[in-house]
């Protein structure tokens, strides 16, 4: 196990999460301070830390929820850093005006700004700090070049004092990313078996596939998972709807925890509650059902199932 002093990460239940509700959306409209708090108040229950994905107004209301509500989470804080250039292999467009392209790396120093600020202002909530989310893998309407997100992390660990990472898919980290692992101070790998058309009975073997092809590559440098999960819902757009429902996720959801509690490896579930505002239009989009509650806060099959644990063992 590499969870080091020196990194300061050590094991529990961790998730990602992203409070935004029905009619709310990144940019647009952003949870209430109360929404926080009622969101924080239930994953309180079942994790201990949370990833948070960019320095924007809903990261400020986190942080400030959990602060003053004296809440015990760990954040691992992220730079969400846009494409700073085309990339014409994205299904759903990534090409963008000379312009756009000049406004985008203008923002992308922005956030890693406010990053820095925000590691600098709540050192004792924020654990580790994100330079990126899946910026660098083949199919994103975000492309930066590797070179890129080097010196952003460079530029974090001149300037706040927690562990850097970046966050991506776990397959350019087999070939496009080795230069990042140097500069890094552990990996961060995405996992999705059910977007690669695996079954249940296939998926968590492929996700230690993922996960030691990786590993296995960088013996010396702490892997984490920061996304692995499983839909509950899919209108067909990349995923086999028969694939997907909530007694499917409860067998992912279980099977993932307990090999990763096995094998100590740091695994942050995506994600806490569905998003209506991501993906198409359509409400079947599977973009729209990861969360382990729904957007109406009202637990998944999974998360009952845990809920009446607790109840039990609490009488």
């Amino acid at each position: 196990m590499k969870y080091t002093k020196a990194l300061n990460i050590k094991l529990g239940n961790a998730i990602c999460y992203s409070g935004f509700r029905e009619g709310q959306r990144p940019g647009e409209s952003y949870p209430t301070y109360e929404e926080v708090k009622e969101d924080l108040l239930i994953l309180q229950k079942h994790w201990k830390y949370l990833r948070l994905y960019d320095c924007d107004q809903h990261a400020d209301t986190v942080l400030e929820v959990i602060k003053k509500e004296n809440l015990d989470f760990q954040v691992m804080l992220g730079a969400y850093i846009v494409a700073e250039m085309n990339n014409h292999g994205c299904p759903w467009g990534g090409t963008y005006t000379e312009e756009e392209l000049i406004r985008n790396k203008a923002q992308n120093k922005y956030q890693i700004q406010k990053l820095i600020q925000l590691a600098n202002h709540y050192p004792e909530i924020i654990f580790s700090l994100s330079a990126g989310n899946e910026a660098c893998v083949d199919w994103t309407d975000h492309y930066v070049p590797v070179e890129s997100v080097i010196n952003y992390v460079k530029i974090i660990k001149e300037g706040a004092k927690q562990p850097v990472t970046f966050c991506e898919n776990y397959l350019p980290w087999l070939n496009k990313l080795k230069d990042l692992v140097n500069a890094v101070d552990f990996i961060s790998i995405h996992t999705y078996p059910v977007w690669e058309y695996k079954n249940i009975h296939e998926a968590l073997e492929y996700t230690k596939q993922n996960y030691y092809a990786v590993a296995d590559m960088y013996p010396d440098i702490l892997v984490v998972i920061t996304e692995a999960g499983w839909a509950t819902n899919s209108n067909g757009r990349g995923i086999d709807p028969h694939n997907v429902n909530e007694e499917l996720q409860k067998i992912y959801y279980n099977d993932l925890v307990n090999w990763c509690e096995e094998d100590e490896i740091l695994t942050f579930v995506f994600e806490a509650f569905d998003e209506t505002w991501k993906g198409s239009s359509e409400a079947m989009e599977p973009e729209k059902h990861w969360g382990l509650f729904n957007v109406d806060r009202t637990p998944k099959l999974v998360m009952k199932e845990h809920y009446l644990i607790k109840e039990d063992n609490f009488i």
